[in-house]
């Protein structure tokens, strides 16, 4: 199943929220949301800094991920959500040995 690490930070309501229901249920909450639509919660953490989250999941695809994100983002609790897209060593393998027609700008 893809990986995907998802980064971001609480708006002032995701953090009053958070200091209501505290870490553990969040990690549940965010858990049984990738849990609805196939996906799992590798890793939760914490963060100091510009991040206030790192989320490993996994997923079946891109647009299980979207709809979660598009969810969460919804309810006003975030104010930023990143997603990245992970790629095994093996996976990066397989792309170097597609023949890639292109063209650089101005040539």
């Amino acid at each position: 199943m893809p990986k995907y690490l998802l980064q971001g930070a609480y708006s002032l309501e995701g953090h009053k929220g958070l200091l209501k229901s505290g870490g553990t249920a969040r990690r549940d909450v965010v858990s049984k949301s990738l849990e609805s639509v196939g996906g799992r919660v590798e890793a939760f953490y914490f963060a100091f800094g510009s991040d206030d989250f790192a989320i490993l999941v996994d997923a079946p695809d891109n647009l299980s991920v979207t709809a979660v994100s598009l969810a969460v983002a919804a309810t006003g609790s975030l104010k930023d959500l990143r997603t990245t897209v992970l790629l095994t060593p093996e996976e990066v393998d397989s792309a170097t040995k597609k023949t890639v027609s292109y063209r650089p700008p101005g040539q």
